[in-house]
């Protein structure tokens, strides 16, 4: 979610640093012209008092004539920038360079006529540091209230230029530093913002691990999301009431049911007494009724696990997978299955030891039930990445991918095996149990035919 809100906040910035910056630089560019326009406007000022007592060019020069020469060809030598004073019909009354003649179109032009007018010409256009223009300048020469002459300024812009260059340059980097201070200024707010939400969301993994005290300090962030940790830390109390009830019903019906079912199981065996030797009714009643009672206890075993914390400790996976396979090989020598370890003989992990054995039992003893005679049952136990494994491979005939996405589910059994004895709360006790330890179970198909089943216990220590 960081990786979402932080790009929002940042265009959002960067365009108000845009927004800020953009009509600045514009500004810095037109003062630094308007600047040079002032000084121009100054200059034609000063050229202008000076031209308006220079008579008509004759034979043998006037003295103010030479003057004016003099100061305006001192000007461009100066600063560099064409000056001259030309009569109505563009006649030079005064110029420097000698070479430079007033343009017959383009913006001196255009500054000429509008000073024959009598005024000072317009603004030139906007120079732009990557343009190589100039700024013209015209004021009128009156005399007697009439315009009798131009003063035309032709200035080039590259001090100008890069007068404007150097101010951007302040400006951007002034920016810069500025989205630098967002930048930190957005991920602390992101932080603040997101805290709330990542401790909502570890709080919300922790109860779907079956962690189901873990709750959320609502002390952070804005007063929605304060809010918002309020009512989950509500709805998970209700949800662990709900679900310790459940619990407690299941366990409570269980318990109870077992007494009559003991009754029941001992009327029907004094009732087979009074009937013929090998009745098949009597038979599939007492089968039923010893299924059932192995149903109550499989509920209650499920219950207790789903209520007891996991008392973890640093286990020797290898040893305690050996000590069930011991224990469950005289039961497959006298199905004629073969069942073995290989692998590491030495991986440790965090887990409840009893709860683990139980999960290997339930495992083992479900690959035995449905591995034929002959066959073999692998048991490997390994280490992959942060987790211990014991992978419990059989021969027998395997499931289908619609029914891999099933098993584990409670009282679930395939269609194709309901002739086998079980209640089908094996795997899910076993879930149950190595999920309160932060350890998982997982299934898939053992090739050329068979099931997969991979026992999974956390190598890392549990957090505080």
């Amino acid at each position: 979610m960081r990786t979402r809100l932080l790009p929002v906040l940042i265009v959002l910035m960067a365009a108000v640093l845009l927004a800020l910056g953009l009509p600045l630089a514009v500004r810095v560019a037109a003062a630094e012209q308007q600047r040079v326009v002032i000084d121009r406007i100054d200059d034609t000022a000063r050229f202008a008092a000076l031209a308006q007592f220079v008579s008509e060019p004759v034979e043998g020069a006037d003295e103010r004539q030479r003057i004016l020469q003099t100061e305006l060809e001192a000007y461009e030598s100066v600063y560099g920038i064409r000056v001259g004073v030309f009569y109505r019909d563009d006649r030079a009354l005064a110029k420097a360079p000698a070479s430079w003649f007033l343009p017959r179109e383009g913006e001196g032009r255009e500054a000429f006529k509008e000073a024959l007018l009598g005024r000072r010409s317009h603004d030139p256009p906007q120079v732009w540091p990557w343009q190589d223009g100039r700024v013209v300048v015209a004021s009128p020469v009156v005399r007697d209230g009439d315009v009798v002459a131009v003063v035309v300024t032709d200035s080039p812009t590259g001090e100008m230029r890069s007068r404007t260059l150097r101010g951007w340059l302040l400006i951007g980097l002034g920016e810069s530093l500025a989205m630098l201070v967002a930048l930190g200024a957005a991920f602390r707010l992101a932080g603040w913002v997101l805290l709330p939400v990542r401790v909502l969301d570890a709080a919300t993994h922790d109860i779907a691990s079956g962690r189901m005290r873990s709750r959320v300090a609502a002390s952070g962030g804005p007063p929605e999301l304060r809010r918002l940790a309020r009512s989950f830390n509500e709805m998970a109390d209700n949800v662990e009431d709900v679900l310790e009830q459940q619990r407690a019903f299941v366990a409570d019906a269980s318990h109870q049911l077992r007494n009559p079912l003991a009754a029941l199981l001992l009327r029907i065996e004094l009732l087979a007494l009074e009937l013929p030797e090998g009745n098949e009714e009597i038979a599939s009643v007492r089968t039923e009724g010893k299924r059932l009672a192995r149903v109550l206890d499989d509920l209650l075993d499920l219950a207790l696990a789903e209520h007891t914390a996991a008392d973890l400790q640093l286990t020797d996976i290898a040893a305690l997978t050996a000590e069930r396979v011991a224990s469950w090989r005289p039961l497959a020598e006298e199905k004629g299955v073969r069942l073995t370890q290989d692998g590491s003989p030495a991986v440790t992990g965090w887990a409840d030891p009893v709860a683990l054995s139980s999960a290997l039992d339930a495992v083992v003893d479900n690959a035995l039930k449905f591995t034929p005679p002959g066959e073999e049952v692998r048991v490997t136990v390994g280490a992959d990445g942060t987790g211990a494994t014991v992978v419990v491979a059989d021969r027998g005939p395997g499931l289908t991918e619609q029914e891999l996405e099933r098993i584990g589910d409670r009282f679930w059994r395939s269609n194709r095996h309901q002739n086998v004895q079980g209640s089908g709360l094996g795997l899910s006790i076993s879930r149950t149990l190595l999920t309160a330890g932060g350890g998982s179970i997982g299934y898939g198909t053992h090739e050329p035919h068979g099931l997969r089943v991979t026992v999974t216990v956390p190598r890392n220590p549990p957090q505080a």
